[in-house]
């Protein structure tokens, strides 16, 4: 079956291909462009029943821990029944949330949290000092092995001053604290006690929403917190996320109104959907990077020549057309121009001439043979099919092999050393949860971060970029910190431990009754606000 569909995509992309390579010649404006300058008229509006929201997304959640979720789906799940002591708004601003205000020592190294009061968790638990202590004391275990514990590594101590009042103590000053805060979101210490590591299947928060069901691999569903804390919230009865890896399928959901809202648009289908029958799609900016990790640390791609080859012999521009249907620009750095302290780059321009000459350098006239790993979603299989067709042209013969959502996850983060991983090349996107450009680097590229205990799965390290990620979070004057992470992109994307490609353009669609859910710039879904206007 999938070999059926393999053919069938890689004809279709033959014939795409032809005509992006011949537009991208003619530097035509893709798309997304066409789009907004030619609006579509809008169609009849769309009546729904009830208030209970279907969300069609393209992959399966793998974890609701949000201590150990590292895939943006998980987080978006999590998000709907956890809070912070901080979060983020509609543009990954830091803001208060669970604490009503925070104060900084001059010194950089207290912070201080006071808590809004008479909050408590859907299993009727007071949200309290001790509660966040409680949180705050898992992560930073080591025996607990959390995802994020590394990013509460300098916390030397916190305190339940009183009921209402928790002072976190750091052994250095560490700038991006008040984001890895909003990301820590407060687990109900009663149900931690009851669940223990199975608190991943049973999340108990403070959220606008609680957890009803989870079936995985299908759906999530979570329902209205009759009890929620902030006036006016929820809006909506219940929320349903499904797992739709096809988007074929996907959009015939939201036709039928079997899906309310539909993440991610397919891009090839926009122009159909847009405006017609009571649907419409929106467009954002992102900080969302397309990129393939080059395993540096087997061959052939632990020689610096050949990722350049790679990066030399795939044409970014069809690349977009082709594969984004021109929704999205080219990567010209390790993060995108919407995150923070990005420096632009040069160099990586097509050039198929360019990249054989590196090939033959590094010992590999003729080419070589490898795997590159993805999700099962129809997107990401056409994204691997083109960059097999690319590559092949260079002599690199690549064997595509997609995965469900879960298998992948478990396939990348099961090595227990680097040397035993099996990844060579993997197509992925990445952003930044949350929202500064730490979040675009150090799990990313510190040798402290190989999976899994973060997402470097290219296995890069390097002493100068080790040396200037430690550095930069110790430093508090922007200009300074502007500088190193200039210094680090520049190094990253020197030294190609990533085949760079393409910055996302957020497409969601929905039905014209719903308001209120929204795709944040980093790609996680925001229910917070959602509501069926009837």
């Amino acid at each position: 079956m999938f070999d059926e569909v393999q053919e069938k995509i890689s004809l279709l992309l033959i014939m795409l291909l032809v005509t992006a390579l011949a537009a991208a010649g003619c530097g035509g404006g893709g798309g997304a462009k066409e789009s907004q300058d030619n609006p579509p008229a809008a169609g009849k509006p769309a009546v729904k029943e009830g208030n209970d929201i279907v969300i069609a997304v393209n992959a399966n959640f793998i974890t609701l821990d949000p201590y150990n979720a590292g895939d943006t789906l998980s987080i978006s799940g999590s998000r709907t029944m956890y809070q912070g002591l901080m979060g983020f708004d509609d543009n990954m601003q830091v803001v208060p949330v669970l604490a009503k205000e925070h104060k900084v020592s001059e010194d950089g190294l207290v912070y201080t949290f006071t808590l809004n009061e008479n909050i408590k968790f859907h299993d009727g638990t007071l949200l309290d000092a001790e509660a966040v202590k409680v949180n705050l004391d898992r992560v930073r275990d080591e025996k607990n092995n959390l995802r994020l514990r590394k990013s509460f590594a300098k916390v030397k101590e916190v305190e339940a001053v009183d009921a209402k009042t928790v002072k976190i103590t750091l052994s250095e000053p560490y700038s991006a604290f008040l984001n890895k805060m909003a990301m820590a979101l407060m687990i109900s210490p009663k149900a931690l006690q009851e669940f223990g590591d199975q608190i991943f299947q049973h999340p108990v928060g403070t959220g606008p929403y609680k957890f009803k069901e989870w079936v995985q691999g299908d759906h999530l569903t979570v329902e209205k917190n009759a009890d929620y804390w902030e006036q006016g919230l929820p809006k909506a009865d219940s929320i349903t996320f499904k797992a739709v890896p096809e988007n074929g399928s996907r959009i015939a959901m939201l036709k039928t109104g079997e899906a309310d809202f539909v993440y991610p648009m397919p891009t090839e289908q926009v122009a159909e959907v847009d405006g017609k029958d009571g649907l419409t799609v929106e467009k954002n900016a992102s900080t969302i990077v397309r990129y393939i990790t080059l395993n540096t640390m087997k061959k052939p791609f632990d020689d610096v020549k050949v990722r350049q080859a790679i990066n030399y012999a795939i044409n970014k521009e069809a690349y977009i057309k082709v594969v984004k249907s021109g929704y999205g620009e080219k990567l010209d750095s390790s993060m995108s121009p919407k995150t923070q302290y990005y420096a632009q780059q040069s160099g990586y321009d097509y050039d198929l001439e360019k990249a054989k000459q590196l090939l033959g350098e590094a010992g590999y006239p003729e080419g070589f043979e490898a795997e590159i790993w993805g999700s099962n979603d129809t997107e990401t299989m056409k994204g691997m099919q083109f960059i097999q067709q690319q590559l092949q042209l260079a002599g690199i013969k690549l064997d595509v092999k997609p995965m469900e959502e879960g298998t992948l996850s478990n396939e990348i983060n099961s090595a227990e050393k680097p040397e035993d991983a099996k990844v060579q090349m993997w197509y992925v996107s990445w952003s930044p949860s949350s929202g500064d450009a730490d979040g675009a680097t150090r799990g990313l590229f510190s040798s402290e971060m190989f999976p899994p205990a973060g997402a470097n799965t290219a296995y890069y390290k390097n002493e100068n970029v080790d040396r200037w990620i430690a550095e930069v979070n110790a430093v508090t004057d922007p200009e300074r910190q502007k500088a190193i992470y200039a210094d680090i992109q520049k190094t990253v994307w020197d030294e190609a431990p990533w085949a760079f490609l393409g910055v996302d353009q957020v497409l969601s669609g929905k039905k014209t009754y719903i308001e209120g859910i929204k795709v944040l710039p980093d790609g996680s879904i925001s229910v917070r606000e959602a509501e069926v206007k009837h």
